[in-house]
């Protein structure tokens, strides 16, 4: 009997932690998800300096095992400053974006890894200010449209817990207009991004709930 007890203690510990080992994602999990970069460059040759911060946070919804909805949103701000000069002189922009994704995970490699494809649209906008050492202007404000199709990848620390990968946009597109000004346009098809994923990738957290 005490054998028998030891033998079906131990089948249920390895029960438990191979349960506790499932590592993903199932229908009606939220996620949320950010990743946040911050710069500071200061060049006393020529007496200039730039800072820079940006925030992308998003949140979603799998619909299925295999696929997710979500919103993300971005918020950054660049101020590059000149003082070779009497006067400090600079040129600050910051800019707010908002738009949809859907994500399929379509790979697992092992446990921990989980590959997807991403399709995601949104709105941009821009808005400035240029000191030329007494004075401020306001640069015309920008508002842009934008769309693309990427891949990525989590891996997962904790079961609620990943680091994740977004490693290229593979297809993009975006237009721009400057107010008062013309519209731009740009299309994008990274392909050679198959051989450098890493040198586009941007690293942040996923949290799953």
């Amino acid at each position: 009997m005490k054998k028998l007890l030891l033998t079906l203690t131990a089948v249920a510990g390895l029960t438990f932690a191979s349960q506790a080992q499932e590592f993903g994602f199932k229908k009606t999990d939220f996620i949320v998800e950010g990743n946040f970069s911050a710069n500071t460059k200061n060049n006393k040759t020529v007496e200039k300096k730039e800072n820079s911060f940006n925030f992308n946070p998003s949140v979603g919804y799998f619909v299925s095992d295999k696929v997710a909805v979500g919103l993300d949103f971005n918020f950054g701000n660049l101020k590059a400053t000149d003082y070779s000069g009497t006067n400090d002189t600079y040129n600050k922009s910051s800019n707010f974006g908002v738009g949809a994704y859907g994500r399929y995970y379509f790979l697992d490699l092992g446990s921990r890894f989980k590959t997807y494809a991403q399709l995601a649209a949104g709105y941009q906008q821009r808005t400035g200010e240029v000191n030329n050492g007494t004075t401020t202007t306001d640069i015309p404000k920008v508002k842009g449209f934008g769309a693309g199709a990427g891949l990525g990848m989590n891996y997962f620390v904790t079961e609620n817990i990943a680091i994740n990968f977004g490693l290229t946009d593979l297809l993009s597109f975006g237009t721009a207009k400057e107010d008062g000004g013309k519209s731009s346009n740009e299309f994008n098809a990274n392909i050679n991004s198959f051989n450098n994923f890493f040198d586009t990738a941007k690293f942040g957290l996923t949290f799953k709930f």
